[in-house]
């Protein structure tokens, strides 16, 4: 007659055993490719956007001209393609008059997912990139600006792709600081040569 603990010990030599040959049996785990976790996105294409932006400055004043080639200059700089359109209206001494009521229509293109179907030939190849706007980068920027990047937050936030994304803006009227706006993240933008 066999000795209980001789049974007991055949049971979980069989069981080792059995577990051993389980592992064996299954292919090993590949490990992530470096840089996994920021693998390029795929599939993409152009998406126009029509909106209008109010602008009402207590500190700041722009002209016509110059808000334009701001508001271009921003959008281009988060990977908007290169055919923006911004035209601003309330200029009523001219496009050179400073003015602190404007409003802007802006025309616009930036990538989105494409459907199923999609060409090839349509899609935009694109990566992740990171970006900074305050008061000092880019070269564009300015101390005075918090006002205007604050009427374009539901722009910026709502029409482009982006991640990690803290757009901040703490505008007090008649005064003017260094860090009273500030945009940190990533953009999803075309790689050079399609973002025309």
């Amino acid at each position: 007659m066999r000795h209980p603990s001789a049974s007991i010990t055949l049971i979980l030599t069989a069981a080792i055993a059995l577990g051993a040959a389980t592992c064996l049996a299954q292919p090993a785990a590949t490990p992530a490719a470096p840089g996994a976790a920021n693998a390029q996105p795929e599939g993409n294409i152009w998406q126009h956007h029509h909106v209008r932006v109010d602008f009402m400055g207590y500190t700041s004043a722009y002209t016509c001209d110059g808000v334009e080639g701001k508001v271009r200059d921003i959008l281009r700089y988060l990977g908007a393609r290169k055919n923006i359109t911004v035209e601003a209206h309330g200029c009523p001494h001219g496009p050179d008059s400073l003015e602190h009521l404007l409003w802007l229509v802006v025309d616009f293109d930036t990538l989105a997912p494409a459907p199923s179907g999609t060409a090839a030939a349509d899609l935009v190849p694109a990566a992740w990139k990171p970006v900074k706007i305050d008061a000092q980068h880019p070269f564009f920027m300015g101390e005075g600006d918090c006002e205007l990047l604050d009427a374009l937050k539901p722009l910026v936030t709502g029409n482009f792709p982006v991640r990690s994304f803290d757009y901040s803006t703490s505008c007090a009227p008649y005064q003017v600081s260094m860090i009273d706006f500030r945009v940190r993240g990533e953009v999803l933008k075309a790689n050079r040569g399609h973002d025309g």
